[in-house]
């Protein structure tokens, strides 16, 4: 398996309120090889200009450390009342930012959580919408020489993704790609392994992150966990990773937390049109093994409120976890 280098993205350290260039500090003085900026503070985002760019890109270089970016969107709609939004713009100014760093992915992620919301538009309706937005975006896009890498959060499962990339006439490698969030996956109701499979010719960065699944009274409960510790086959999945033909980088991601999908109501389960018997089995077999691990004492859901006080010592040690695991 061809080396894969393995970084962090800053979100995990988000608490600890660090500046980008301290985030980058933090990443070499650890053993990370990079750094994943898949937002920033508004604190931070009013400091970005040329000259601190210049000063990142400077310090990365001299360190050996990748770069890659975030800002992006791809909804065209504000996420709390579901008025139409101008994303052109936002994600001009993210594509500006990227290749003023050098860096050619701008992660994207719009955060709903359209499932769990009765009044939100239908997925059709939102994927039509994001096609007609991201087409428009294309030559922006690749006069830039960047990849705006939709992250496979809590809004569009990979069959959907595939759609969207069929109506924006795109091909990997293009102007389009997927930011692959190994736990995220769980929380729309995909095994990790074969969501990979699905969307690996468009992986172009990745959440590496484990993670769980429970069954409980209200459904299927997902949370991350320390690389190692968790039910996600994370050495599977970056072997498949290692054999795409161009670099990917490995962005461990971490935090506190549990997502609840609500599985024993029809009318949500109904949102999931693509899941199929054979691997809604496969996570019921992981539930089962999470259970088994929980009762043990080797699982747990750590709190959010707690992330602050752990988040260093947890990225420490998902470094260190993931480097063993793929020399094992």
């Amino acid at each position: 398996m061809k080396t894969l280098r393995i970084g962090i993205d800053n979100y995990g350290l988000y608490p600890l309120r660090l500046s980008p260039l301290d985030i980058l500090r933090w990443a070499k003085d650890n053993g990370a090889e990079g750094v994943h900026f898949s937002g920033l503070s508004q604190e931070d985002g009013k400091k970005i200009d040329e000259a601190y760019l210049k000063d990142l890109a400077q310090y990365a270089a001299s360190n050996n450390l990748y770069l890659e970016w975030g800002g992006g969107q791809h909804i065209p709609f504000e996420m709390d009342t579901w008025k139409k939004k101008e994303i052109f713009t936002i994600n001009r100014k993210a594509a500006d930012e990227a290749a003023a760093l050098g860096a050619r992915i701008i992660r994207s992620c719009s955060g709903g959580l359209m499932r769990w919301e009765p009044e939100s538009p239908t997925t059709e309706a939102l994927l039509q919408e994001m096609a007609d937005s991201l087409c428009s975006q294309r030559q922006m896009l690749k006069d830039h020489g960047v990849i705006l890498a939709i992250e496979t959060h809590f809004e569009f499962t990979t069959h959907e993704l595939l759609r969207l990339f069929e109506r924006c006439d795109a091909e990997p490698g293009d102007y389009l790609g997927i930011c692959l969030d190994t736990m995220n996956v769980l929380t729309m109701l995909e095994e990790p392994v074969q969501a990979t499979e699905r969307v690996l010719p468009w992986v172009v960065s990745t959440h590496i992150k484990d993670g769980a699944i429970i069954l409980s009274s209200e459904g299927l409960v997902t949370f991350p966990a320390e690389i190692g510790k968790g039910v996600i086959n994370i050495k599977k999945i970056c072997e498949r990773l290692a054999s795409l033909p161009g670099e990917i980088c490995l962005s461990v991601e971490d935090h506190g937390g549990c997502f609840t999908l609500p599985i024993f109501d029809s009318i949500f389960l109904s949102k999931f049109p693509d899941l199929t018997l054979q691997e809604f089995a496969g996570l019921v077999q992981m539930a089962s093994h999470s259970a088994e691990a929980k009762r043990a004492g080797q699982l747990a859901i750590t709190e959010r409120k707690i992330w602050p006080e752990i988040c260093e010592s947890r990225l420490k040690r998902d470094i260190q976890a993931l480097k063993k695991l793929l020399h094992s």
